[in-house]
């Protein structure tokens, strides 16, 4: 083997090396800043209740929970979950609920909103409102994304 080619594959092997590093220390952050948030939905402020279930109920969906009459309805599809509100919040939100998995089931573990909070403000991201730490139980807190969506993270239990 030539010298050029010798050195060729030595460069070579060298970048290798050192992206399997960076790709293993990526991975490694990647892991250590997971959070899990729990159930995810989206939440939906809507004009007429009646007239989204309607709308929404010929699309699949099905009443999972909520209180028409209240003007809030949580309706789902397989795995993907929608809640209707009818004059409770401007705008349409992400929702993530801790302490839940997909179907509304309490999770025998899982990360306290709080904690949550503490995560989120340690990773630069500022809370529009903020959950209060000295308490525990049902929380909530919320964010937007950097194009202003609209993201709450509420604990139920």
């Amino acid at each position: 083997m030539g010298m050029k080619k010798l050195l060729l594959l030595v460069a070579l092997l060298g970048v290798i090396q050192v992206g399997g590093i960076a790709a293993t220390r990526f991975a490694k952050l990647q892991e250590d800043q997971k959070m899990e948030l729990g159930a995810f939905s989206v939440s939906l402020s809507v004009k007429d209740i009646a007239a989204s279930r309607a709308f929404y109920e010929a699309l699949g969906f099905a009443e999972a929970g909520g209180n028409q009459d209240q003007n809030w309805l949580i309706l789902r599809n397989g795995t993907t979950t929608i809640g209707l509100f009818q004059g409770m919040f401007e705008g349409n939100l992400m929702t993530f609920n801790p302490g839940w998995n997909a179907e509304a089931k309490n999770l025998d573990e899982f990360t306290d909103i709080r904690e949550l909070q503490r995560q989120l403000v340690a990773s630069g991201i500022e809370l529009t409102t903020k959950a209060d730490e000295s308490t525990t139980g049902p929380a909530s807190l919320t964010l937007s994304d950097p194009d202003g969506n609209a993201i709450l993270l509420d604990q139920h239990r």
